[in-house]
């Protein structure tokens, strides 16, 4: 048994000894001048005949786009909010019980008009009672006059019931101040809205009653990044849009500029002013805010994508009679995958979009690829904006 044993390890090792021994044979055999050189057949036959391979020296394939003008509009976008041109709480400043409400909910009243008047029968009486004593006063200063004059009482007796008449009119001016207190009148022409009290309530000074908006105007008040605070101005157009009357934007201007940054947000507050003569727009409403703050009706646009970063600069590969250039280009705002070109090249242009890896210096030969578009499309005018970074 033992002799078989040994018999299959000595006939697999003499295999293996075989196999490494063709392998070495082969590995030293000349290869072809073709394989050797690694040209297909169909390159050597080419070369043979005298025809030009596409070799390293050859014109780069690149894609190419071409510098367009639109028009742009220079904007910030922001959130804000709707509030009156004019709101108020109306509130009593004297205690005292409702007798009469001069209006209903939600309705139309007119500046000078009575709201709320309050039961008056003391004030009332006050003021007849100092204009009564305000009477004798005056018909005892009268007759004291005279007998000043016939030098039958002192001129300080005279003085004295003078001084009593002006001290009567306080009295009956206070009197007649504290009865006009009981009476609320409209500070401002306006649309009341839901009264909080009846009529024979008992209210403090100060309660609230109800509240007057003026809605002939209305303002938006929102917040910019600071970074624009030096370049917005008063009067600048506005654009708004409000949630609960969606596509149908409303043209405003600001109206005025917080000259305060908040420090916590880094924010400036701006108010605009938007005409609502239909009385649409509800203080309190959610509005989007569109700020122009400058339009340029030529502005020209490339693709990102022919933007090469060199370090802080920014070039572009500009092509010239099937040659391309490295030209420095300073660029401006982005849009919709577009870069705008504010210095270093001109419309009309044609610049890389793709395929600036293969071009090494300027002056290489290059060639439009096939299918490569050669045209920018167009910029939607109301896509966000953001600020490039300016070299």
């Amino acid at each position: 048994m033992k002799p078989r044993r040994l018999l299959y390890p000595t006939v697999a090792a003499l295999g293996i000894m075989t196999l490494g021994a063709y392998a070495y044979i082969e590995q030293r055999k000349p290869q072809a001048p073709t394989e050797q050189s690694g040209a297909s057949p169909a390159s050597a036959d080419k070369v043979a005949k005298g025809g030009k391979s596409a070799g390293p020296g050859g014109p780069a394939a690149v894609d190419v786009t071409t510098v367009t003008a639109v028009r742009l509009v220079d904007d910030v976008n922001a959130t804000g909010t709707l509030r009156s041109n004019e709101a108020v709480m109306i509130r009593p400043e004297v205690a005292g019980r409702i007798v009469r409400l001069n209006f209903s909910d939600g309705q139309q009243v007119k500046k000078g008009q009575v709201l709320v008047a309050f039961d008056s029968t003391v004030n009332q009486a006050e003021v007849l009672q100092a204009k009564a004593e305000l009477g004798i006063a005056k018909a005892n200063f009268e007759r004291n006059a005279d007998l000043a004059k016939q030098k039958f009482i002192s001129e300080r007796a005279r003085d004295e019931s003078q001084a009593n008449v002006q001290v009567l009119e306080a009295k009956l001016a206070l009197a007649e101040a504290r009865l006009s207190k009981l009476e609320i009148r409209a500070p401002f022409s306006g649309i009341v809205g839901i009264r909080n009290v009846s009529i024979g309530d008992y209210v403090k000074d100060g309660a609230d009653l109800v509240n007057l908006e003026d809605l002939s105007s209305v303002k938006v008040d929102f917040r910019i990044p600071e970074r624009y605070a030096d370049v917005v101005r008063t009067g600048q157009a506005i654009e708004v849009l409000v949630d609960a009357l969606p596509n149908k934007p409303f043209r405003a201007s600001v109206d005025a500029i917080d000259p305060q940054v908040d420090s916590s947000g880094r924010s400036a507050l701006l108010r605009g002013r938007i005409a609502n003569p239909e009385a649409r727009l509800k203080p309190g409403m959610f509005a989007r805010v569109r700020l122009i703050l400058a339009e340029r009706e030529k502005a020209l646009m490339v693709p990102e994508e022919a933007i090469v970063p060199q370090g802080a600069k920014a070039m572009v590969w500009k092509v010239t009679d099937g040659k391309a250039t490295k030209v420095e280009v300073k660029t401006g705002l982005r849009r919709a995958a577009k870069v705008e070109i504010t210095q270093g090249l001109n419309e009309g242009d044609m610049v890389v979009t793709a395929g600036q890896i293969r071009l090494s210096r300027d002056g290489t030969p290059v060639r439009i690829a096939p299918g490569a578009k050669s045209a920018a499309g167009p910029v939607p005018p109301d896509g966000p904006v953001t600020p490039s970074n300016k070299s």
